[in-house]
């Protein structure tokens, strides 16, 4: 919670003193002062360390990502609810690798909290997939792999799909 209130007081402090330039006919200071307004600004709607694992998880080094996670500690105070949503996903696709309970649990907390891009909310219910289907939940498994298919409009999560899919004739 002091996270976000230090960094609307950093934005509105700088973007005072920019007006005060412009006052000063500073024009140039005043402009110059508001791009770090808008950095500090854009802190607070994406979280640094969120933006660090989303990278890391591209790149496929969980321990990385885990690591960058690993810093925000107290994620429910400090995260703006799309924030704290992200976390959430992120956690439960890192959970996944090991304890699949608790990320069911994060991955239905992402989903519940409010995941802004229908590709994530469809990256989410693709893991659920998965864990449904270890849990030999192949009912479940299926309905949600159906609004992967809805939610996922660019295609990108069909090889997944098709991998989840041959897996559930196997059970």
């Amino acid at each position: 919670m002091l996270s976000k209130i230090i960094r609307l007081v950093v934005t509105a402090a700088i973007f005072v003193w920019s007006i005060l330039q412009f006052a000063d006919g500073e024009i140039g200071n005043g402009i110059a002062l508001l791009f770090p307004a808008a950095i500090v600004l854009f802190t607070y709607f994406k979280n640094e360390r969120i933006l660090i694992a989303l990278y890391h998880m591209r790149k496929n080094d969980v321990s990385k990502a885990e690591k960058a996670l690993a810093g925000i500690r107290t994620p429910e105070k400090s995260l703006v609810k799309s924030q704290l949503a992200y976390y959430y996903l992120l956690m439960g696709m890192i959970e996944s690798q090991r304890k699949v309970g608790k990320a069911e649990t994060l991955l239905k907390k992402a989903l519940n909290t409010g995941l802004r891009l229908d590709q994530d909310k469809a990256l989410a219910k693709l893991n659920l997939a998965g864990i449904a289907l270890t849990k030999r939940r192949k009912k479940e498994a299926q309905i949600l792999l159906t609004e992967v298919k809805k939610l996922d409009s660019k295609g990108v999560l069909n090889e997944q799909t098709k991998y989840i899919k041959q897996q559930m004739k196997r059970i």
